[in-house]
């Protein structure tokens, strides 16, 4: 479903993360990408809070950046078939809410979004030992 490469790392290190991207296998890549992505929205409801617009839009295109350069980069979607089409068109929709999250100064959008990265993280981390098999397992 992903692409077994480190697409995704240089597109983490961009948006400011730092520790261990490039040695992180592509599994734990992921996670991470998730995790970022989750922090910046955090960040984002914080300074939505805080009426601080300037810092809600960094953190809210550093979540859209991770989204869109990280997790929906990595896609294979040859690969992946109707999985990773789903994740696709999940990952546009995240990216569209998020805008509309910091046009609107909506929380709940905000909120919404970071649900649905939560649940994608939940599922992805539940795979973990099954790709740690696979990836040990010889050719």
């Amino acid at each position: 479903m992903y692409s077994p490469g480190h697409a995704g790392a240089s597109a983490y290190a961009r948006v400011g993360v730092q520790t261990g991207v490039m040695g992180a296998s592509p599994h734990r890549l992921i996670v991470m990408l998730y995790q970022g992505a989750r922090q910046a929205i955090a960040q984002a409801r914080m300074h939505m809070r805080q009426n601080n617009v300037g810092a809600r839009g960094t953190a809210i295109g550093k979540a859209i950046s991770i989204i869109e350069s990280g997790l929906q980069q990595a896609l294979n979607k040859d690969a992946g078939g109707e999985i990773a089409q789903r994740l696709d068109a999940l990952y546009t929709y995240m990216t569209r809410r998020l805008l509309e999250a910091n046009l609107k100064q909506d929380e709940t959008m905000l909120v919404e979004i970071d649900n649905l990265l939560a649940t994608l993280e939940e599922a992805w981390v539940g795979i973990g030992p099954e790709v740690a098999q696979l990836t040990a397992a010889p050719v």
